[in-house]
């Protein structure tokens, strides 16, 4: 910030910031609980990480371990489950049917939902929901007798920008003459990353007096209809009347009266 401040003074640059936004990463707690430092001896040396469980795993595991500017507890368990989420994801190259071209439908649909989760948190530094993303995604890959080299890419393609020394070695053992890192980032299609169901909040007077789980595409009338004729929002609604109803579609319906 400094020198992009003199230059700016000096009439080299038209900007006073060299960044478009300022974020503070959290606090470590280590294994004491206290925060992680060298005066107090509690810091963990990475190196132990890395020799016993590669990389990929401690990068990992820094940017699943909570959201980036919450305090975190350093914890191996949690080191364990990123290892074991890479060794899962590698041994489904043994399920790649090279020949396979047609898509499976439930895992297509989830897999343009994860585009579209993985993409949108990373630009909101959410490492740890994309992460979560991705586990969610290889899970269900792994519960199919096969899966296509194209729905395989796309899982080693997302999970790159956090693991990129197994997905490199993946990439190329399926093929692949250029780096991962240098292919394009994937396309989600809105109409297979869409949710087919969604918790619809509902709203008394604007306090929350019910949830339920409907279509996505539901209607406003739909909605009011469903909303009116539960248990817990007749009690508020009976013999009264309705004087406005705010509908925010896939979300919420608040009834005033």
């Amino acid at each position: 910030r400094f020198f992009t401040k003199a230059l700016k003074n000096l009439k080299h640059l038209h900007f006073r910031e060299p960044f478009l936004n300022l974020r503070h990463q959290g606090i470590i707690l280590g294994p004491d609980g206290q925060k992680m430092s060298k005066s107090r001896g509690n810091v963990v040396p990475f190196d132990d990480t890395v020799n016993k469980y590669g990389a990929d795993t401690l990068r990992l595991y820094e940017m699943f371990m909570g959201p980036f500017s919450d305090t975190t507890s350093w914890d191996v368990k949690g080191i364990k489950g990123c290892y074991r989420f890479l060794q899962k994801v590698w041994k489904l190259k043994e399920k790649v049917a090279l020949q396979r071209k047609a898509a499976i439908p439930n895992l297509e649909r989830l897999i343009h939902k994860t585009i579209k989760k993985v993409t949108e948190d990373i630009k909101n530094f959410h490492f740890n929901t994309a992460i979560s993303a991705l586990m969610i995604l290889t899970n269900q890959m792994s519960e199919e007798r096969e899966i296509p080299l194209s729905e395989y890419r796309y899982l080693i393609k997302l999970l790159a920008p956090f693991a990129p020394y197994i997905t490199e070695e993946i990439w190329h053992s399926l093929g692949e003459e250029t780096s991962i890192h240098n292919t394009a980032w994937p396309k989600y299609v809105a109409k297979l990353a869409k949710e087919e169901i969604v918790t619809l909040v509902i709203q008394i007077n604007g306090k929350v007096r019910d949830k339920v789980e409907v279509e996505a595409d539901i209607s406003e009338e739909r909605a009011k209809e469903l909303a009116i004729s539960r248990e817990k929002v007749r009690k508020w609604v009976e013999g009264k009347e309705i004087k406005k109803v705010i509908f925010v579609p896939g979300k919420l319906i608040n009834i005033v009266i």
